[in-house]
């Protein structure tokens, strides 16, 4: 007696689904055969299925393949209408929107500056999503998810934030709550040096690593962490908070949390850079350009930060001299930070991303990795980020693309 198991021809349809959307994400626009060729199914059954994913919404004709007109030579592309996301990065200055389709290009953008972030940090939010979703043409129903990034910590055990002192407002222990009751679709909160990590590993530098380690230097130091291509964010949201981390060479910090420092950022923060400079007899004034991520992103020019970003530019271009001896010993300085986490992590890669470290570029880069080849036993190869451009927005969009793709593609729904 056979045993049937009821549901199969439905799952195997709903999984030939999901593997033809992403071929499509990926490689699109797609004909019928190719298609066939790279599910490694049959042309009638690709058929049948692009059909029901046309008629679904999925999938949208997009024209014929140059010498094959006609219905063998249509393409096929996934329709990127079918779903919308928003992303938001948060800062004490400046709320950053953008909206993408599920292909995800972004087709609108918004930004909330200083004077008009006044009032419920709530309807800050709902503000900003509903102008990105205006400038991108849709009305805020259509957004199917929204992911915030911020400068917290998410502790989604007991769904509150740590560490909001620098965001006033976002103490509020119902703020979640009021987003959740606001907005028409799920709303995700997420660290923002995470989503950093969620763009190197999607599109940027960390691209098919399933382990490592992103070390962000900016307005502070954060890290974040991936095993296994999954985000680790501890028990309580608090992982990568290594600027708290005691290190070598500062006072022993008590309470971090309240003092919002710790020995790893008064080792390495920006704020050390123009220090040592003045120390090696550089008397250095800003050169205008300043910390063009850091000012942009936050909306407010940090006057230490783009003069040490201006010094690290400058002393990336010298290869004797005060400026270089600035860029060595700040080298040494994150070294020493990163030999402990390299020796607990043993990662395959890490991404030093941030506009301190890009200002410093390549040669910060070498120096730091030689240098943690002395300090650490493990000596994991060091990486500049490659997203430049809006990092912790890009990474929310990312974020909030994942989860929204994996509902979409699952057409058993």
């Amino acid at each position: 007696m056979t045993n049937r198991v009821p549901g199969v021809p439905r799952v195997l349809r709903t999984l030939n689904d999901r593997a033809a959307l992403e071929i499509l994400l990926e490689r699109g626009p797609l004909s019928r055969a190719q298609i066939s060729r790279l599910s490694g199914l049959s042309k009638p059954t690709a058929s049948q299925m692009l059909a029901r994913l046309e008629e679904s919404g999925l999938v949208v004709a997009a024209g014929t393949s140059a010498g094959h007109p006609g219905p063998a030579g249509l393409l096929y592309a996934l329709n990127p209408a079918a779903a919308y996301v928003a992303g938001l990065d948060v800062t004490p200055g400046l709320i950053r929107t953008a909206v993408a389709d599920l292909s995800g290009r972004t087709i609108g953008t918004y930004e909330l500056t200083d004077p008009e972030l006044r009032g419920d940090e709530a309807d800050q939010v709902i503000a900003a999503v509903d102008g990105a979703a205006r400038a991108a043409g849709l009305t805020c129903d259509a957004i199917h998810r929204v992911v915030v990034g911020a400068p917290l910590a998410f502790d989604h055990r007991e769904g509150r934030l740590r560490y909001p002192s620098h965001l006033p407002g976002w103490q509020s222990p119902t703020l979640l709550r009021e987003l959740a009751a606001g907005l028409p679709m799920p709303v995700d909160c997420e660290n923002d040096v995470n989503l950093v990590a969620i763009a190197e590993g999607r599109t940027g530098a960390a691209r098919g690593y399933e382990d490592f380690f992103l070390l962000w230097n900016e307005e502070g130091i954060g890290g974040a962490m991936m095993f296994g291509g999954r985000l680790y964010r501890g028990r309580t949201g608090g992982a990568g908070e290594v600027g708290f981390m005691p290190v070598p060479g500062t006072p022993l910090v008590r309470n971090p949390e309240v003092a919002q420092t710790g020995g790893y950022q008064d080792l390495a923060g920006h704020h050390t850079v123009p220090e040592m400079a003045r120390r090696l007899g550089i008397e250095h004034v800003a050169d205008g350009a300043g910390s063009r991520a850091g000012a942009a992103r936050r909306g407010r020019v940090d006057p230490v930060l783009e003069e040490a970003t201006a010094i690290l530019r400058r002393a990336s271009t010298e290869t004797e001299g005060p400026y270089r001896e600035v860029l060595r010993e700040f080298a040494t300085r994150v070294a020493t930070g990163l030999s402990s986490i390299a020796g607990v992590l043993d990662p395959e890669l890490v991404v030093l991303a941030g506009g301190v470290f890009l200002a410093g570029g390549e040669p910060l880069r070498a120096l730091v990795e030689a240098e943690l080849a002395e300090l650490s036993a493990s000596q994991p190869p060091l990486v500049l980020g490659d997203i430049h451009e809006h990092p912790v927005l890009r990474g929310a969009l990312e974020c909030a693309l994942a989860t929204t793709r994996d509902e979409v593609f699952d057409t058993s729904r």
